[in-house]
């Protein structure tokens, strides 16, 4: 790393307006992908952006509840602007090549990317209706040594942490006797 230091007022004169936008997910086919994330999640597609010549679409997904008035430039910016947004990445093609395993989830070996986490207010009930839609789990909210948060899939195997505020914050509080 650069040996270059800037005190804290400046980094944050810096980076005023920063903002963690998006993860980006690849997706072997849209369709399974957006029921999961729209119907099961809850979450609203906000952007659908087709790019011919390199040959994918990019689908933005929110929890925002109300979309802007304006032309394509302005709902684009309004996009861009909105924080912490899914951002799944289809390579057209890859749903219909039965060769085409998918993509590596970080999960398996070698690890990299995790989990994205998902705050709801009632983890069990929102359990018990992933259920109902037959999300795989890779945690149920009982499981393990972590108790009150649960491990989801969605279609393409990238796993999800489903937690409430006050759950994870007794298990953290849990370990600081420890």
């Amino acid at each position: 790393m650069s040996s270059f230091n800037e005190s804290p007022e400046q980094i944050a004169q810096a980076t005023e307006g920063y903002v963690m936008q998006q993860t980006m997910l690849r997706i072997k086919d849209p369709k399974p992908s957006l029921a999961f994330y729209e119907n099961v999640l809850g979450m609203k597609l906000l952007g659908k952006y087709d790019f011919p010549g390199m040959e994918f679409t990019l689908y933005f997904l929110g929890y925002e509840q109300d979309m802007p008035k304006g032309d394509d430039k302005e709902k684009t910016q309004w996009v861009f602007r909105r924080p912490a947004l899914i951002e799944l990445t289809h390579n057209w093609g890859t749903e219909n090549d039965d060769s085409f395993s998918g993509y590596h989830s970080g999960n398996e070996e070698p690890k990299g990317f995790g989990h994205i986490g998902i705050s709801v207010p009632d983890v069990y009930a929102a359990c018990e209706r992933f259920a109902k839609y037959d999300v795989e789990f890779v945690k149920q909210p009982d499981g393990g040594s972590m108790k009150g948060l649960a491990f989801i899939k969605d279609p393409d195997g990238y796993w999800i942490e489903i937690l409430s505020p006050e759950g994870i914050t007794d298990i953290i509080q849990s370990q600081l006797n420890n």
